[in-house]
């Protein structure tokens, strides 16, 4: 009986392994469009590495574009928007961001859920985080810290962008950036101008884009204003493929 009994638990723990297995790699490469795109105006400190089997993005994180959080007497500095304001942290500081992802990003059996942190990397070299702040999901005091392209520094002074980035887009098919699974964001709308009504629980559809002229696998900026917020979230949910490393 205990052997019997053994045999079963043996079993859900061979099939649990299993459904973390990814399928095999994709047959659409994302590595011209990362090589052509990935880049910052201001810092100039993105550059990209391409291995046999996967992409590598260097970054500083510090953004390309005017936010409050350079500082006054910034050259780059301006005004938060409307009645927005400093967090407790009102400086950023740089870091040595290293997003490790697959050349030929596919599904995952497994779909992991987005997590505090990192989930993937605007094409200025900017963290991308998800709808969770510190304990729980994006509240007002974190939000009205936001500056015009919806990012503030987390407590590591670690800038980084929750929801749409006016910066990059604003309600448009732009290409944002890629998640830490490989596969890219876009902004609201598809390429056709029209907004997506048939995205996932994750975000993301499979079709064409403006960068892949093959069907790929690719998340959208929400459509739905988040809360009260007025604003567009990036990400919620969980991963279409097995995530890639991010490290600092």
């Amino acid at each position: 009986m205990r052997k019997l009994l053994y045999l079963f638990v043996l079993i859900g723990i061979v099939s649990c392994k299993k459904e973390k297995v990814p399928v095999s790699p994709g047959n659409i490469s994302i590595a011209e469009v990362v090589q052509a795109n990935f880049k910052n105006n201001y810092t100039q400190e993105v550059s990209v590495q391409v291995s046999e089997e996967n992409i590598t993005i260097n970054s500083t994180g510090l953004p390309d574009h005017k936010t409050p959080y350079w500082g006054r007497g910034h050259e780059m500095y301006e005004e938060f928007p409307g009645s927005n304001h400093a967090n407790r942290n009102k400086t950023m500081t740089s870091f040595n961001y290293k997003m490790t992802i697959p050349i030929y990003p596919n599904e995952s059996k497994f779909k992991e859920e987005t997590s505090l942190g990192p989930v993937g990397m605007a094409l200025n070299g900017v963290p991308i985080y998800n709808d969770y702040e510190g304990g729980g999901v994006l509240q007002e005091n974190a939000w009205s810290t936001f500056d015009a392209s919806g990012g503030h520094p987390g407590p590591r002074e670690d800038y980084h962008y929750h929801s749409e980035v006016a910066h990059l887009t604003v309600n448009d098919d732009n290409l944002i950036g890629f998640l830490r699974d490989g596969f890219p964001v876009y902004g609201r709308k598809d390429m056709d101008g029209s907004y997506p009504n048939d995205l996932d629980e994750n975000g993301g559809h499979t079709g064409t884009t403006s960068d892949f002229s093959e069907s790929i696998y690719h998340y959208h900026i929400t459509n739905e204003v988040y809360s009260t917020s007025s604003l567009y979230v990036i990400k919620s949910g969980a991963y279409h493929g097995s995530k890639g490393t991010f490290t600092q």
